[in-house]
């Protein structure tokens, strides 16, 4: 085992695609590595290995709800670390807040990995903040995303260098955990069975996808399960019971194991407006479900090979998910292939080679 002081920073764990990486990650580094600290305000780390050292304030993180209060509080304690063992070889790596953690680590004088985990589209919104992303994240000694089309964004907007790893898929584990058995989550036995798993948030614009179930809700059978939690619940609770789609349309609020019910759909849709790398279309994959996906930035492209494994639509077109669902209903078996092609193209989101990178990047000297 490596030496070397690891630090691993992540504020606020939401229990997204970003945290699965996370653990998969910090749980294999923790192999690798003799000592890991892990500096969080939340309290949703039961997936950490018992060798990882957790570092919060355990009284504030049961109470602190705010991301930015999470930030500000998880930052002292990333001063409080580096204050202790200012003598130590030690290198940050940061999933998020890169911008608080690459300040607070070059006034120590220490390395920095920071990893992106979402398409500059989200965050890149005006000039002031293009400077200043520019600016620090030029400081840090490596920047990690998990696309190519992700670092080629980062290189034509930020004019910066990225190293691209796709996320580590653990197909072991999902095919495992998809046959956990469930109650069945559907109604109707010759529906169309449609799933979204995520965050109830703007990025993931379930609006375009209630309004397109809308659209074609008197021509086709079909359901929607949407697995997940977040500020537009009420939003999208208002928009079902205004259009009368309660009988075909279920929020299903946060599954920790959601697969069972992605292995009893037909169709993943995913309706963001942006991405990185989205781990849940892996995922859909892996259980050999059709993929049809907005053409955000950055990642559905990527992984769909540009419609070579499943279908995309254009980004917020009401108009062009409808259509799309409906082709899909009609040549469902002649589009087998591009499940299969999908599938066959997971290999290069293979978990050991991937998290292998990130060690190879963490365990260099210089």
């Amino acid at each position: 085992m490596k030496k070397k002081k690891i630090i691993i920073f992540m504020p606020s764990i939401e229990m997204g695609g970003v945290e699965k990486n996370l653990f998969i990650i910090t749980n294999f580094l923790s192999f690798k590595f003799r000592d890991i600290k892990f500096i969080t305000s939340s309290n949703n780390t039961q997936s950490l290995n018992k060798t990882v050292n957790i570092v919060r304030n355990t009284f504030l993180s049961s109470l602190i709800k705010s991301r930015i209060l999470k930030i500000l509080i998880s930052s002292s304690l990333l001063i409080k670390e580096l204050l202790k063992n200012n003598d130590k070889e030690i290198i940050v790596f940061s999933f998020q807040a890169n911008l608080y953690s690459i300040l607070i680590t070059r006034l120590f004088g220490k390395k920095i990995v920071v990893r992106l985990n979402s398409s500059p589209s989200g965050w890149l919104n005006n000039i002031f903040k293009k400077f200043i992303y520019k600016k620090i994240l030029s400081f840090s000694d490596k920047i990690i995303v998990n696309s190519q089309e992700f670092k080629k964004q980062i290189q034509t907007d930020l004019k910066l260098k990225s190293i691209c790893i796709y996320n580590p898929l653990d197909k072991q584990n999902i095919k495992f955990k998809s046959n956990s058995k469930i109650k069945k989550p559907y109604r109707y036995k010759n529906s169309l069975k449609i799933i979204n798993i995520g965050r109830l948030v703007d990025q993931k614009d379930h609006i375009t996808l209630l309004k397109s179930i809308n659209n074609i809700k008197s021509k086709i059978n079909l359901e929607l399960i949407i697995i997940g939690q977040g500020k537009n619940k009420n939003k999208l609770i208002d928009y079902i019971k205004k259009n009368n789609l309660e009988k075909i349309v279920k929020i299903a609020g946060y599954k920790q194991n959601p697969y069972p019910y992605l292995k009893y759909s037909d169709l993943y849709i995913s309706s963001s407006i942006y991405e990185g790398l989205p781990n849940v279309l892996l995922e859909a994959i892996t259980l050999k479900k059709f993929v049809i996906s907005s053409d955000c930035p950055t990642g559905p492209k990527e992984i769909l090979e540009n419609g070579k494994g499943g279908i995309l639509f254009k980004t917020g077109s009401i108009e062009d998910l409808s259509n799309k669902i409906l082709m899909f209903k009609k040549k469902k078996r002649s589009l087998i292939k591009k499940t299969n092609f999908a599938y066959y193209n997971l290999k290069k989101f293979d978990m050991k080679k991937n998290l292998n990178s990130y060690y190879e990047i963490l365990s260099k000297k210089n």
